[in-house]
Protein backbone atom coordinates (compact mmCIF):
# COMPACT_ATOMS: atom_id res chain seq x y z
CA UNK A 1 0.00 0.00 0.00
CA UNK A 2 2.82 2.47 0.69
CA UNK A 3 4.31 1.83 -2.86
CA UNK A 4 1.43 2.55 -4.25
CA UNK A 5 0.73 5.73 -1.65
CA UNK A 6 3.90 7.00 -2.21
CA UNK A 7 3.06 7.39 -6.44
CA UNK A 8 0.32 9.70 -5.46
CA UNK A 9 2.26 12.19 -3.01
CA UNK A 10 5.73 13.85 -2.73
CA UNK A 11 7.58 12.11 0.21
CA UNK A 12 7.49 8.80 2.15
CA UNK A 13 6.61 10.52 5.10
CA UNK A 14 3.11 11.70 3.44
CA UNK A 15 2.55 7.88 1.98
CA UNK A 16 2.99 6.76 5.14
CA UNK A 17 0.21 9.08 6.41
CA UNK A 18 -1.95 8.68 3.50
CA UNK A 19 -1.83 4.75 4.46
CA UNK A 20 -3.17 4.97 7.86
CA UNK A 21 -5.96 7.50 6.60
CA UNK A 22 -7.13 4.54 4.26
CA UNK A 23 -6.90 2.01 6.85
CA UNK A 24 -8.83 4.58 9.12
CA UNK A 25 -11.52 5.26 6.34
CA UNK A 26 -11.61 1.17 5.09
CA UNK A 27 -12.38 0.63 9.07
CA UNK A 28 -15.06 3.69 9.65
CA UNK A 29 -17.13 2.53 6.15
CA UNK A 30 -16.78 -1.22 6.63
CA UNK A 31 -20.22 -1.63 7.64
CA UNK A 32 -21.11 0.00 3.41
CA UNK A 33 -18.53 -2.68 2.10
CA UNK A 34 -21.32 -4.02 -0.28
CA UNK A 35 -18.73 -7.37 -1.19
CA UNK A 36 -19.01 -6.41 -5.46
CA UNK A 37 -15.54 -6.68 -5.38
CA UNK A 38 -12.94 -8.30 -3.17
CA UNK A 39 -11.62 -6.95 -0.08
CA UNK A 40 -8.66 -6.32 -1.06
CA UNK A 41 -9.79 -4.15 -4.60
CA UNK A 42 -11.92 -1.75 -1.94
CA UNK A 43 -9.10 -1.05 0.54
CA UNK A 44 -6.66 -0.48 -2.74
CA UNK A 45 -9.62 1.72 -4.16
CA UNK A 46 -9.87 3.99 -0.57
CA UNK A 47 -6.24 4.09 -0.74
CA UNK A 48 -6.07 5.50 -3.98
CA UNK A 49 -8.68 8.17 -3.65
CA UNK A 50 -7.34 9.19 -0.20
CA UNK A 51 -3.69 9.17 -2.30
CA UNK A 52 -5.20 11.23 -4.71
CA UNK A 53 -6.81 13.97 -2.80
CA UNK A 54 -3.77 14.31 -0.72
CA UNK A 55 -1.22 14.20 -3.83
CA UNK A 56 -3.83 17.25 -5.45
CA UNK A 57 -3.91 19.33 -2.12
CA UNK A 58 0.38 19.01 -1.74
CA UNK A 59 0.69 19.72 -5.41
CA UNK A 60 -1.79 22.06 -7.29
CA UNK A 61 0.16 22.13 -10.44
CA UNK A 62 2.05 19.84 -12.08
CA UNK A 63 5.00 20.32 -14.15
CA UNK A 64 4.88 20.46 -17.79
CA UNK A 65 8.14 18.12 -17.98
CA UNK A 66 6.13 15.53 -16.50
CA UNK A 67 3.55 14.56 -18.86
CA UNK A 68 5.76 14.39 -21.84
CA UNK A 69 6.10 11.02 -22.74
CA UNK A 70 2.77 9.85 -20.77
CA UNK A 71 0.53 9.25 -24.06
CA UNK A 72 3.16 7.78 -25.55
CA UNK A 73 2.43 8.98 -29.53
CA UNK A 74 4.54 9.33 -31.45
CA UNK A 75 7.46 7.04 -30.17
CA UNK A 76 7.74 3.03 -30.04
CA UNK A 77 7.96 1.77 -26.89
CA UNK A 78 11.25 -0.71 -27.58
CA UNK A 79 13.97 0.85 -31.05
CA UNK A 80 12.69 -1.00 -33.89
CA UNK A 81 16.08 -1.87 -34.67
CA UNK A 82 16.38 -4.82 -31.74
CA UNK A 83 13.55 -6.73 -34.28
CA UNK A 84 14.33 -9.09 -37.16
CA UNK A 85 12.86 -6.71 -40.13
CA UNK A 86 11.96 -9.67 -42.85
CA UNK A 87 12.57 -13.64 -42.85
CA UNK A 88 11.03 -16.39 -40.81
CA UNK A 89 11.39 -14.44 -37.77
CA UNK A 90 10.51 -11.04 -38.76
CA UNK A 91 8.83 -9.10 -35.81
CA UNK A 92 11.34 -11.62 -33.18
CA UNK A 93 13.96 -9.73 -31.10
CA UNK A 94 17.25 -9.99 -33.28
CA UNK A 95 19.52 -10.22 -30.32
CA UNK A 96 18.59 -11.68 -26.90
CA UNK A 97 19.45 -10.04 -23.60
CA UNK A 98 23.15 -10.19 -22.42
CA UNK A 99 23.29 -13.29 -20.59
CA UNK A 100 23.24 -12.56 -16.31
CA UNK A 101 24.91 -16.00 -15.84
CA UNK A 102 27.76 -15.03 -13.46
CA UNK A 103 26.27 -11.15 -11.93
CA UNK A 104 28.40 -11.52 -8.65
CA UNK A 105 31.50 -9.71 -10.19
CA UNK A 106 29.15 -7.08 -11.62
CA UNK A 107 26.87 -5.87 -9.70
CA UNK A 108 24.99 -6.90 -6.26
CA UNK A 109 20.99 -7.49 -5.94
CA UNK A 110 20.49 -4.27 -4.00
CA UNK A 111 22.17 -2.85 -7.10
CA UNK A 112 19.99 -3.42 -9.49
CA UNK A 113 16.97 -3.32 -7.46
CA UNK A 114 18.02 0.14 -7.08
CA UNK A 115 18.24 0.71 -11.23
CA UNK A 116 14.20 -1.05 -11.22
CA UNK A 117 13.37 1.49 -8.71
CA UNK A 118 15.05 4.61 -10.40
CA UNK A 119 13.31 3.64 -13.34
CA UNK A 120 10.06 2.99 -12.17
CA UNK A 121 10.47 6.11 -10.15
CA UNK A 122 10.59 8.20 -13.84
CA UNK A 123 7.99 6.65 -15.34
CA UNK A 124 5.06 8.32 -16.54
CA UNK A 125 2.41 8.25 -13.49
CA UNK A 126 -0.21 5.80 -15.12
CA UNK A 127 2.40 3.14 -15.77
CA UNK A 128 4.50 3.16 -12.79
CA UNK A 129 1.41 2.66 -10.75
CA UNK A 130 0.38 -0.44 -12.82
CA UNK A 131 3.98 -2.23 -13.26
CA UNK A 132 4.25 -1.33 -9.15
CA UNK A 133 0.54 -3.27 -8.65
CA UNK A 134 1.41 -6.11 -11.05
CA UNK A 135 4.83 -7.03 -10.53
CA UNK A 136 5.47 -5.56 -7.19
CA UNK A 137 2.68 -6.13 -5.31
CA UNK A 138 1.07 -9.26 -7.09
CA UNK A 139 -2.20 -7.98 -8.24
CA UNK A 140 -4.47 -10.22 -10.79
CA UNK A 141 -5.23 -6.98 -13.94
CA UNK A 142 -8.88 -7.18 -13.06
CA UNK A 143 -8.20 -6.12 -9.73
CA UNK A 144 -5.99 -3.74 -11.46
CA UNK A 145 -8.56 -2.48 -13.52
CA UNK A 146 -11.16 -1.93 -10.94
CA UNK A 147 -8.99 0.08 -8.79
CA UNK A 148 -7.42 2.06 -11.21
CA UNK A 149 -10.79 2.74 -13.35
CA UNK A 150 -9.34 1.36 -16.82
CA UNK A 151 -9.71 -1.08 -19.51
CA UNK A 152 -8.06 -3.98 -19.77
CA UNK A 153 -6.47 -2.90 -22.77
CA UNK A 154 -5.42 -0.01 -21.46
CA UNK A 155 -3.57 -1.78 -18.29
CA UNK A 156 -1.51 -4.27 -20.61
CA UNK A 157 -0.73 -1.62 -23.04
CA UNK A 158 0.62 0.77 -19.52
CA UNK A 159 1.87 -2.43 -18.33
CA UNK A 160 4.00 -3.67 -21.55
CA UNK A 161 5.35 -0.11 -21.84
CA UNK A 162 6.81 0.20 -18.03
CA UNK A 163 8.07 -2.83 -18.56
CA UNK A 164 10.07 -1.77 -21.52
CA UNK A 165 11.14 0.87 -20.07
CA UNK A 166 12.64 -0.78 -17.04
CA UNK A 167 13.67 -3.35 -19.02
CA UNK A 168 15.91 -0.90 -20.93
CA UNK A 169 17.47 0.70 -17.81
CA UNK A 170 18.26 -2.89 -16.51
CA UNK A 171 20.26 -3.17 -20.34
CA UNK A 172 21.41 0.24 -20.15
CA UNK A 173 22.86 -0.26 -16.84
CA UNK A 174 24.12 -3.78 -17.72
CA UNK A 175 26.59 -2.40 -20.78
CA UNK A 176 27.88 0.67 -18.14
CA UNK A 177 28.95 -2.17 -16.16
CA UNK A 178 30.30 -4.15 -18.18
CA UNK A 179 32.36 -1.54 -19.91
CA UNK A 180 34.10 -0.23 -16.73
Amino acid sequence: MLRVARRYVSTQAVAEEVVQEAWLAALHSLERFEGRSSLKTWLYRILMNTAMSRGEREARSIPFATLAGEGGQGEPTVDPSRFQAEGRWAGHWSTPPESWASPEPRLLEAETREVIDQAIAQLPEAQAIVITMCDIEGFEPEEICNVLDITLTNQRVLLHRARARVRQALEDYMGETTTR
